[in-house]
């Protein structure tokens, strides 16, 4: 009898794929930026001091300041999503050409990062100026951010985006359809706006916390780390969202908890 011997499929090469040598250099290059961002955060940082508002930066400077920190405290969690995209254009592109293309889903990124930063610099601008004209009010907009947070962290809507940063390969065969024009910068910025639609509610926690409060970037930036690539990351994000409704229900009695909407905090 004629027996028919199927032999197993060819793993696949990285004939498609970015050598090993190429993921080792992108993945210490976005690491390399993380810290830079993070060098010049803490440098600017001990400049300025924690109290509500825009911290008297006018807004090209706040937008500056605002990318950096996004690079900072998100670059960590984007690294798997931008090598894999990396390797998708492995095959059609090489040297400077695939370079400028990983830059190109880069900035698309970080721009939808610069249209959040607009609408904080608003958001912060109008928190001052209540804060200024009324000290007591501060305790109750601490309260109302911890409490959107909360709310947001355990809604539906945070957990279709996470799903969309915890899952990036599977949006790949969509992301290939795009139009060549700009296709990377778009994609940059698709996924980006998925990431800022995950990580807002995390990041209006600044405004009680201080937008420069060093150790609140740096838990933050821990919890979205986790939150995306951590196995238990969707529990984390229950969690997160149930200690934020409790610091909501405090915070109006703990001025401790509200470094940020204090008329005159420290200097960093």
């Amino acid at each position: 009898m004629l027996q028919l011997r199927v032999a197993p499929p060819a793993p696949a090469q990285s004939r498609s794929l970015l050598p090993g040598r190429e993921l080792a250099v992108s993945w210490i290059l976005m690491i390399l930026l993380a810290g830079l961002a993070w060098i010049l955060t803490v440098a600017q940082s001990r400049d300025m001091g924690m109290e509500p508002g825009t911290m008297g930066l006018a807004l090209p400077l706040f937008l500056l300041l605002w990318v950096i920190m996004m690079v900072a405290m998100m670059f960590p969690s984007v690294a798997p999503v931008a090598i894999a995209w990396a390797r998708s254009i492995g095959r059609q592109s090489a040297g400077a050409a695939r370079a400028a293309r990983i830059t190109q889903f880069a900035a698309g990124y970080l721009l939808s990062w610069t249209a959040f930063g607009l609408a904080a610099y608003g958001a912060l601008s109008v928190t001052g100026s209540l804060v200024d004209g009324h000290p007591g009010a501060g305790r109750w907009l601490g309260a109302a951010a911890f409490l959107l947070a909360g709310l947001y962290q355990l809604g539906p809507l945070k957990r279709v985006c996470l799903l969309h940063c915890r899952n990036p390969l599977a949006h790949l065969v969509r992301y290939a359809r795009f139009r060549p024009w700009a296709r990377d910068l778009r994609v940059g910025a698709h996924h980006g706006l998925y990431c800022v639609g995950c990580c807002w509610g995390l990041m209006i926690v600044l405004v009680p916390l201080g937008v420069m409060n060093l150790a609140a970037m740096a838990g933050l930036a821990a919890v979205i780390f986790l939150e995306k690539l951590w196995r238990w990351g969707p529990w984390l994000t229950w969690a997160v969202g149930i200690a934020f409704l409790v610091l909501a229900v405090i915070a109006p009695f703990q001025d401790g908890l509200l470094p940020g909407l204090q008329m005159s905090g420290p200097s960093m």
